[in-house]
């Protein structure tokens, strides 16, 4: 029998925490996608109307699904394409797979870190490509209706497609730098990234413009530019501190962040205590929370709907910086005391 010792801290509320968000998942996603099209357009209330299997079901859906993912992956396979390293990871471990695993548990998480057949990549493809790019061709095919259904879309739906765009359109210009996420570097490939990548995503990151297609809203230039200038400013941080950290990992000694102040571990690596990364520890994920507040706003604040992308966000990064915690704290020992002693704030200064 394995020792328990050996066994790695099981995550999200272990089998039945895994079992609980397989059945909550699907079925948030489905309330949400209801809830856009409906008139009261509640967060919180049961939807107006249930549609029947006949509704659910569409084999050229199904061929529209099949033949998108396979476009994607014969782009993915093309051999003109740049290759680049990821970070070594750390699958040779025993505590990344208990030798005692739990069914539910293990298919929710994945068991597999990496899971390849040849050079096909299965949680590195999903991460980026067909959900992310899904989630833009959505929001178009939602301003394109609105524009035949109204004569032209609304500047609310600019808004939201053009602050998207540019999100999508950042992530997939930095794609290389997706391979030093925790998605990658920790998480298996299994219902959690399944699922999120290819379902979650498309479906209810476009829930605003979802919601504006049925319930338009007023929208003046003037608070348009205020919108605009919220999103500018997340997005200023989000890429000022991505790019910064990414700069220093690749080459500590590039100009620009060569004179930033630093921790050393005992791994041999350095903590950043200074620039955006010494006023928060995940400056990040308050760029994410600011932009994902200002894709909210053209909706207005007569619904709390278009909202909840927001507030998800807001609880699964609290969630996902409380891992990273656990697991720097893991890898870096006195060191990260030390950063949390200098760095005390986690995603917003002064608050939290």
């Amino acid at each position: 029998m394995a020792s328990q010792g050996l066994q790695a801290p099981l995550e999200f509320g272990g089998p039945l925490g895994a079992a609980a968000l397989m059945l909550l998942l699907p079925a948030t996603t489905l309330h949400l996608l209801l809830a856009a099209g409906s008139g009261p357009a509640r967060l919180l209330g049961p939807p107006t109307h249930l549609p029947g299997l006949s509704e659910l079901w569409s084999p050229w859906a199904l061929l529209l699904l099949l033949t998108w993912l396979g476009l994607q992956a014969a782009l993915y396979l093309l051999p003109a394409r740049k290759v680049a390293e990821g970070l070594e990871l750390k699958d040779k471990s025993r505590l990344r797979y208990p030798i005692n695993g739990n069914l539910i548990y293990d298919f929710f998480m994945g068991r597999e870190l990496n899971p390849r057949i040849g050079s096909f990549d299965f949680k590195y493809f999903c991460e980026l490509r067909p959900g992310l790019i899904g989630w833009v061709f959505i929001n178009l095919a939602l301003l394109l209706q609105e524009a035949e259904l109204r004569g032209s879309p609304s500047l609310a739906m600019w808004l939201v497609n053009g602050f998207q765009l540019l999100y999508v359109g950042d992530a997939l210009w930095h794609e290389e730098a997706v391979l030093t996420t925790m998605d990658i570097t920790h998480d298996g490939f299994g219902f959690m990234l399944a699922f999120g990548d290819l379902v979650w995503v498309p479906f209810t990151y476009s829930l605003q413009a979802q919601f504006l297609l049925y319930h338009p809203q007023p929208l003046g230039l003037p608070g348009a530019l205020l919108i605009c200038l919220i999103n500018a400013a997340g997005y200023y941080i989000f890429r000022g501190a991505n790019s910064q950290k990414n700069t220093f990992r690749k080459n500590p000694s590039d100009p620009s962040v060569a004179g930033l102040e630093t921790i050393p571990t005992a791994t041999g690596k350095r903590l950043l205590v200074s620039g955006w990364w010494g006023m928060v520890r995940h400056p990040n994920y308050l760029g994410d929370l600011v932009m994902a507040l200002a894709w909210s706003l053209p909706c207005g604040v007569s619904h709390m709907l278009p909202y909840f992308y927001f507030l998800y966000f807001v609880a699964l990064l609290v969630h996902r910086e409380a891992r990273d915690e656990l697991q720097c704290l893991q890898k870096y020992g006195r060191a990260w005391h030390e950063y949390c002693r200098r760095v005390p704030y986690r995603i917003v200064p002064y608050i939290y």
